[in-house]
């Protein structure tokens, strides 16, 4: 069933994709082919693919291929000038990212970033829209920054969103005050071609470049509060491990918790199991029923068994029991390339078209 465009918009609004051609382009475009509330109007990106049809310098990497109406569609170069959509998702490389992103913000495009550029930025939302919907109020902020008529919205690390709705529900309840996590990272999260086959065949690399840092930086900022034009990040002390693992969808994160009002296992798993996210966001298109469930199995969650929960969308936490050393330990899976980075784009773009900050595109 088609879900009607918010307000009194009777048109789809016009999108496109920077970077389309990549790993995460593809789940934009894959994501955005048949949306209830955007078109995909334009798919752009570097200089030596614009110019060509889309299936002639894509090679698509899962599922069946988009429409032919896509694949046929020439591919445009990654400027505002030639850009004409209003919406761009951005999957572009960090190393580009920034300079290309501020452009088109200048240029009064919103941006809904998957990169690393600006997340920690005072006056850009980093956004998960269950967790902290409400911190896309830093538009009004970052406009008046900036001088700019478009914006920046980014998504949170892979990994980061993982945690961070799985760890939700419990910090704003019973407030985190430490917290350990260990990663065990799916190889699609390094792109394509990603991780040569002879390093991570029956092996695991216990290190992946900056990942450590961001989602100890990140997971403050995505639980804080937004107050008066800011954001307060959170203030509990997080320690990380992050390992690449031969699964190819879905990062699984061990966690050990602190907190200052410690919970039992099962006060915890009643909190998870009846938290429903930010009220804003119930009813969009891509979020599913439950952003977050709880498994009572034993040996679950499981990439195998669980990373297409909700269509990728859907968090799974099992494993919840009590700890020597902290409080808690939980287990939590999610799909990367889904909730971690092309879903979580688009499902801030159905935020935003909600809460009115599209109306003018």
């Amino acid at each position: 069933m088609t879900m009607a465009i918010p307000g009194n918009r009777k048109k789809k609004w016009p999108v496109a994709v920077l970077g389309a051609t990549g790993a995460v382009g593809q789940m934009f475009v894959r994501l955005l082919a048949d949306h209830p509330w955007f078109e995909l109007k334009e798919l752009a990106a570097s200089e030596r693919s614009a110019g060509k049809k889309y299936a002639d310098v894509t090679r698509w990497l899962e599922g069946a291929s988009p429409p032919p109406v896509i694949m046929g569609r020439r591919v445009i170069a990654c400027d505002p000038g030639v850009v004409s959509a209003p919406i761009v998702f951005s999957a572009l490389d960090a190393a580009v990212a920034g300079e290309v992103e501020a452009a088109f913000a200048q240029a009064g495009k919103f941006v809904l970033s998957n990169a690393k550029n600006f997340r920690m930025e005072p006056d850009v939302p980093l956004v998960i829209p269950e967790v902290n919907g409400d911190h896309l109020a830093l538009i009004d902020c970052q406009r008046r920054n900036r001088g700019w008529p478009g914006a920046i919205v980014t998504n949170a690390n892979c990994s980061a969103t993982v945690a961070a709705l799985a760890l939700a529900p419990l910090h704003q309840k019973y407030r985190i005050k430490q917290l350990f996590l260990s990663t065990m990272q799916a190889v699609s999260g390094a792109g394509y071609p990603g991780v040569p086959s002879l390093d991570i065949l029956a092996n695991v690399i216990p290190y992946i470049a900056d990942e450590e840092q961001k989602l100890e930086r990140e997971m403050l900022k995505l639980l804080g509060r937004h107050e008066e034009g800011e954001v307060l990040n959170a203030s509990f002390k997080v320690s990380a491990h992050t390992n690449r693992v031969p699964v190819e969808h879905g990062h699984t994160i061990c966690m050990t918790i602190g907190f200052e009002d410690p919970p039992t296992p099962e006060e915890a798993t009643r909190t998870l199991r009846e938290w429903t996210g930010f009220a804003p966001t119930r009813g969009l298109p891509t979020r599913p029923e439950h952003p977050l469930v709880v498994s009572d199995a034993a040996d679950r969650p499981q990439p195998k068994r669980d990373v297409q929960a909700g269509n990728g969308m859907t968090v799974t936490v099992g494993r919840v029991r009590r700890d020597a050393v902290l409080d808690l330990r939980l287990v939590a899976l999610g799909h990367n390339t889904v909730r971690g980075a092309a879903g979580g784009s688009v499902l801030n773009a159905e935020l935003l078209a909600t809460n009115g900050a599209l109306d003018s595109a």
